[in-house]
């Protein structure tokens, strides 16, 4: 059209010249003059004016309408474009009494102790004290390894409304509760009490520490409300009230004190947006007022209008001291004396006896310990699902995602923002991972299922809905300030080419099974069926993710993208993707490669969501497809064929491999002349494409997904590979690389200590147990060969890591394959907590 138009415009122009030419003197002299001339020339330039004006006026339109509505589908990429579905957490599940019964909570597992609620901005409030390490007042505050307390951890939590926790520093042992309580009076939420009880153990010097204790309670409001101090001097016998506020969420509130020992009560106030920087500004103010005044003290004052208030609680030990946080204070009913009087001194002795009696039974009735096993056992059983509940947390924030074409993570300039998301969940390990991470959470939530479904659903709810429109959901959540701090900044990007196994489906599946089996009450049945119906169409798009970018070359292949085939430094390049991080694969990564364990994983997701268009009857198309990929999946002579070694007995990666690889020391030479060394990798032959001759827990994988059939010898070899100490076999657990692998116990780089390697690993040990006790179970001539490795295997799981945690007080990340001891992360409450599950012979579907 618009051709068109300037063809016709000057066909016009030229026809009007032919006319003038040929007809020059028609028109009478007069009218040729100066008005007519003047005429003309006005016709002419209001046709122009009218037509720019038109064009500057639907410009200005259109300018107009994308201030007002920004082009967002054109301006934001799809990486960072929420997946277009109805969200899991706008079920009304969620809303009403669930949520206001999960407002408040110990969801800051980053700290010894820390309270706030799940919304975005919060009122938070923790716990700090004072120590002395080598001579010197140190601050205690956020969970630290180099804090080398001698114990500390949720010993019972029912994830809802109790805990009660021991930590011991040095000679200081603090006993920390936590109670939570809705009545009619309230306001949203609930009221909820914290019970502090210090004791001191006798000890040589340190005479200052043996004789007083100096804790520090704090309240902050994240939306920088002001909030009111009790009083210019707190003498909490008088008057308990130390703080007040007012809130959009809960109303009004107060904070008390109260304890029938001798407190001194000092207190300050700031205003600041750094609250997670907390424990510092505290240690600053402290550290002023010594040097002026000679006094380890808060100094009584407050900044104009203080978002954070911290109230310095100091006596001779022993001393016990409630705190009582009261909301709904504003109406006129609020009964505030007796609703104090409830949350501190008796009646909270009551209630928390109370509180451990019911977390007591409910132990009991999930797990069935009794008889099966010695009350050591039971003791860690319980701190394992404790720790697990009380390592739940709330984060929000944006996550930072690598733009498409620069995968480097260490490169900030070239990631842009996710969108503002909260996420609820568990945690790896409170001082070394206080953040949510997908595989972990599958493993983390086996244990939550049967403990609170409800809990259950609500966090995979929560993982779920951070998917983008492309099924993508990041592997790792750093959300809010307070778990940023805690990451390296070249590990905060994500890489939105890269998986993680969906282990969400373990916890699912086992969701299907029961419904199928109505192992749940009807109200437990309609959650998880309504869950599941909304969460269909993101699970399908998730799989769908997998199944297109991780694919192979060969139908039914998989492997996992993101390994770098441009390391000089890698002894074999790391497949973080995987979870397994440094467990060896092909020594030169290529689209060529097929990894047996993401084949299994797939087999999983495929059976998941076939298992649950049954349930809905979605026999339609994408419920076929699913049936046929569990079909190709679970075909043993495939699989035989892509990944069977018969020499080794084993199933085995596939890829663009050599075993002549080694680190060697390198000279360069930098800036001016200066001579350095550096640890590179040397390949001494050409790679070629085979087999991959690693054998641990991913040759297992076919085993765990109990593709072997029950009477075949390969289910035999599997057996045999197991209980070879040779390989896998160690009297504490399996180890996670055999023994015989020419990678077993080597550094990766030069800094890059062994660490799937080697060591055991309680989620693959879970795992193989598992499937050794459904071999043990089903008809073969195989059975009581697995059953009797599966007695021993458990038996040394359980032995060895009871005896961890009495001797030292916390669960590990990982064993010593050689002497059992705890390895890597000293408080590691995720995915070793499955030692519970053990005990309980409560395995996945």
């Amino acid at each position: 059209m618009a051709g068109a138009g300037r063809r016709s415009a000057r066909s016009r122009a030229s026809s009007s010249r032919d006319d003038d030419d040929a007809k020059p003197n028609l028109r009478p002299p007069r009218g040729r003059g100066r008005n007519h001339t003047s005429i003309g020339i006005f016709n002419v330039d209001l046709r122009v004016l009218l037509g720019l004006s038109v064009i500057a006026f639907f410009a200005i339109l259109f300018l107009i309408y994308n201030l007002i509505n920004p082009i967002e589908k054109a301006q934001t990429p799809r990486v960072v474009t929420p997946f277009p579905a109805p969200k899991l957490m706008d079920l009304p599940q969620f809303q009403g009494e669930h949520k206001e019964s999960l407002y408040w909570g110990t969801y800051r597992p980053n700290v010894y102790l820390g309270i706030r609620a799940r919304t975005p901005r919060s009122l938070i409030a923790g716990l700090m004290w004072i120590s002395i390490k080598e001579g010197r007042y140190v601050m205690r505050h956020v969970c630290q390894d180099s804090d080398e307390l001698s114990k500390y951890g949720w010993e019972q939590h029912d994830g809802r409304s109790f805990g009660h926790q021991v930590i011991v520093d040095q000679d200081m042992n603090l006993a920390t509760s936590f109670l939570k309580s809705k009545g009619e009076d309230s306001g949203y939420g609930g009221d909820w009490a914290v019970r502090i009880d210090v004791q001191n153990h006798k000890s040589k010097g340190n005479e200052e520490l043996s004789t007083s204790a100096h804790l520090f309670f704090y309240l902050a409001d994240e939306d920088g409300n002001a909030l009111n101090i009790g009083g210019d001097t707190l003498e909490i016998h008088e008057n308990s009230l130390l703080a007040s506020g007012s809130r959009m969420d809960i109303g009004s509130w107060q904070l008390h004190l109260k304890s029938q020992d001798d407190l001194e009560v000092h207190y300050a106030g700031f205003k600041t947006p750094h609250i997670h920087n907390l424990s510092d500004l505290v240690q600053e103010n402290l550290g002023l007022q010594v040097r002026k005044f000679g006094r380890l003290q808060l100094p009584d004052t407050f900044d104009d209008s203080p978002n954070i208030l911290v109230f310095q609680i100091s006596a001779r030990t022993p001393f016990r001291t409630d705190v009582a946080f009261i909301s709904g204070t504003g109406l006129e009913s609020a009964r505030l004396e007796e609703r104090v009087g409830s949350h501190t001194g008796t009646s909270l002795t009551s209630q928390l006896k109370e509180k451990q009696r019911e977390f007591d039974a409910k132990f009991g009735k999930s797990f069935n310990l009794v008889d099966k096993l010695d009350s050591e056992s039971i003791v860690a059983g319980k701190a394992a699902i404790g720790n697990l509940l009380g390592g739940i947390g709330y984060f929000f924030g944006q996550s930072k995602i690598a733009i498409s074409g620069n995968m480097n993570p260490g490169n900030h300039d070239d990631s842009i923002l996710y969108w503002p998301a909260e996420l609820y969940t568990a945690v790896p390990s409170r001082p070394f991972f206080p953040r949510g991470f997908l595989w972990d959470e599958g493993f983390h939530q086996l244990l939550v299922w049967r403990w609170d479904i409800h809990i259950c659903l609500d966090i995979i709810g929560h993982w779920l809905d951070l998917m983008n429109v492309d099924g993508w959901i990041p592997r790792e959540q750093i959300l809010g300030a307070e778990a940023l701090s805690k990451v390296p900044s070249d590990y905060v990007v994500q890489i939105p080419t890269n998986g993680n196994p969906p282990a969400l489906l373990l916890a699912l599946n086992d969701l299907v099974h029961g419904l199928k089996k109505n192992k749940f009450t009807a109200a437990e049945s309609d959650a998880i069926s309504s869950f599941l119906e909304r969460a269909f169409v993101r699970l399908e798009a998730w799989f769908q993710w997998f199944n297109t970018t991780q694919s192979g070359k060969e139908v039914g292949s998989y492997y996992w993208h993101g390994r770098d085939h441009t390391t000089t430094r890698e002894l074999n390049p790391k497949t973080l993707t995987s979870g397994l991080d440094d467990y060896p694969r092909a020594s030169h990564p290529s689209e060529d490669e097929r990894h047996v364990d993401l084949r299994c994983w797939m087999l999983l997701a495929a059976d998941c969501m076939h298992s649950i268009a049954e349930l809905f009857e979605k026999e339609n198309k994408s419920g076929k497809e699913y049936g046929n990929t569990v079909k190709l999946l679970s075909d043993f002579e495939i699989l035989n064929q892509m990944h069977y070694d018969d020499a080794y007995g084993t199933y085995l990666d596939f890829g663009n491999h050599t075993e002549k690889v080694r680190l060697v020391w390198k000279e360069t030479t930098v800036g001016h002349n200066y001579a350095t060394r550096e640890l590179v990798r040397e390949v001494l032959e050409s790679p070629k494409l085979r087999l991959v001759p690693h054998i641990g827990p991913v040759s297992l994988f076919p085993f765990i997904a109990r593709i072997i059939p029950a009477e075949s010898r390969i289910l035999e070899k599997q057996l045999d590979l197991i209980l070879n100490r040779s390989i896998l076999w160690t009297k504490f657990g399996l180890r996670s690389l055999a023994k015989t692998s020419s990678l077993y116990m080597k550094y990766n780089t030069e800094h890059d200590a062994p660490y799937w390697r080697g060591p055991i690993w309680m989620n693959m040990n879970y795992m193989i147990l598992s499937s050794l006790h459904h071999y043990s179970r089903v008809d073969g001539p195989y059975r009581e060969k697995a059953r009797t490795i599966y007695e021993d295997l458990r038996g040394n799981l359980i032995r060895n890591v009871v005896q961890n945690y009495h001797k030292n007080g916390f669960f590990r990340e990982q064993y010593d394959q050689r002497n059992g001891k705890g390895k890597g992360a000293r408080v590691f409450n995720g995915w070793t907590s499955l030692v519970l599950l053990i005990m309980a012979e409560a395995y996945s579907s």
